[in-house]
């Protein structure tokens, strides 16, 4: 349990990199950001591998959130095992899904 909480605070302090990245990128001038600069942005390697990072530390901290809170329940602490292979299940279906798309960004 301790691993899972030190997973949880260290995914936070990731995200509050990347939500300062996000925030400054896209949403504070000189930058405008329409469609066309997410794909002219989206077509260097490096804002990709970004984007992927960014995705895997969100679904991190959320789904170790979500599994400390439904574990913290004593009803469903002695399905801790099978809550668990299904929260592993949920995130890499998701970071599987989620990569696939940021990689399907091409420009026309």
């Amino acid at each position: 349990m301790m691993r899972i909480f030190l997973l949880q605070r260290f995914s936070a302090i990731a995200l509050l990199v990347f939500l300062t990245l996000h925030m400054i990128v896209l949403h504070y001038p000189p930058f405008h950001i329409d469609f066309d600069n997410v794909l002219e942005r989206l077509e260097n390697p490096v804002w990709k591998a970004i984007d992927i990072a960014f995705l895997f530390v969100v679904l991190v901290h959320a789904l170790t959130g979500v599994y400390m809170v439904i574990t913290d329940l004593d009803r469903l602490a002695r399905y801790r095992g099978l809550i668990t292979w299904i929260s592993v299940a949920v995130g890499a279906a998701a970071f599987v899904y989620g990569t696939q798309t940021i990689l399907a960004f091409q420009a026309p």
